[in-house]
């Protein structure tokens, strides 16, 4: 039995998720979950003490499903990781290249490899995750398919990788939110610049978004996300994800979450945490 402590990632083993939580948590053993809400739930629970949750990519845009699940979660954010992703061809041991004719993999993916898939003169085939087509190919040897995934995913299936990195854009990159059930987890470093996640529904008056957010543009705060999102399926029941630089304790950051809070009906802080050296390089 591990002794390890666990962090949970949504999908099969060889995922990106899984690739992100062994690069960035060598310590921790990876805890595979089917659905966001199975991950998020195994962190509540104590089953895993972390989770490694991927929220946007560069190309993709967000991933619509944890905007809904983190203001009911009681998780808290505690760090951010960007992760370039590459995606891998790969087959059954000793398949050539020229013989694939159909590859396989979440619609995404495919997406993103489009070009380098069309070069190879291939059919394409819808699955339900990177990871979960290889280990279909794995399971049921075919010399005529091939599956795009991570290349963690040929080391843990047994397959061959038969073309790397082809991917059709290298900036291709996914950003993860570290969380954990920690409700009071241990404040950042002040020697790190650092980015402060919160949620808001803005009371029903006329302009009261634009003088919610007024006081970020007075004090100079940089804010570097704001999404839009519906609450329950209710119209006119609009939350807000937005994410800034600094801490709240900041003078002028505090000074704009009580002209929000002000203008709020709702107000929740889900996470203090460094910010990913990543962001310096412009991505």
């Amino acid at each position: 039995m591990s002794i390890l402590k666990k962090i949970a990632f949504q999908g099969e083993p060889g995922a990106n998720s899984h690739e992100a939580c062994r690069t960035y948590f060598p310590d921790y053993e990876a805890y595979p979950c089917k659905t966001f809400e199975e991950a998020f739930e195994a962190i509540k629970t104590g089953a895993a003490a972390l989770g490694m949750i991927p929220i946007e990519n560069s190309i993709a845009g967000r991933v619509a499903d944890v905007h809904h699940l983190l203001p009911a979660s009681g998780l808290r954010i505690i760090g951010e990781r960007f992760k370039p992703i590459r995606f891998q061809l790969m087959a059954n041991k000793g398949v050539k290249l020229d013989a694939v004719k159909v590859v396989s993999s979440m619609p995404i993916a495919l997406s993103q490899c489009r070009n380098s898939l069309k070069k190879l003169g291939v059919e394409t085939e819808a699955a339900g995750d990177t990871a979960g087509a290889a280990k279909a190919l794995a399971l049921n040897p075919d010399p005529t398919r091939a599956a795009v995934a991570p290349a963690l995913a040929a080391e843990i299936y047994g397959l061959d990788i038969l073309a790397r990195d082809i991917e059709d854009e290298r900036h291709n990159t996914t950003r993860f939110l570290v969380m954990t059930a920690d409700k009071a987890p241990e404040p950042p470093p002040f020697t790190h610049r650092c980015v402060t996640s919160f949620v808001f529904r803005v009371r029903n008056l006329p302009a009261a978004l634009y003088k919610a957010l007024g006081g970020f543009a007075t004090n100079g705060v940089n804010m570097t996300k704001l999404e839009s999102y519906m609450e329950g399926g209710n119209f006119t029941a609009t939350f807000f994800y937005a994410e800034v630089d600094g801490r709240p304790e900041d003078r002028n950051l505090a000074l704009a979450l009580d002209e929000l809070k002000f203008f709020s009906e709702r107000f929740e802080i889900l996470g203090v945490y460094p910010a990913d050296p990543f962001r310096d390089r412009g991505a």
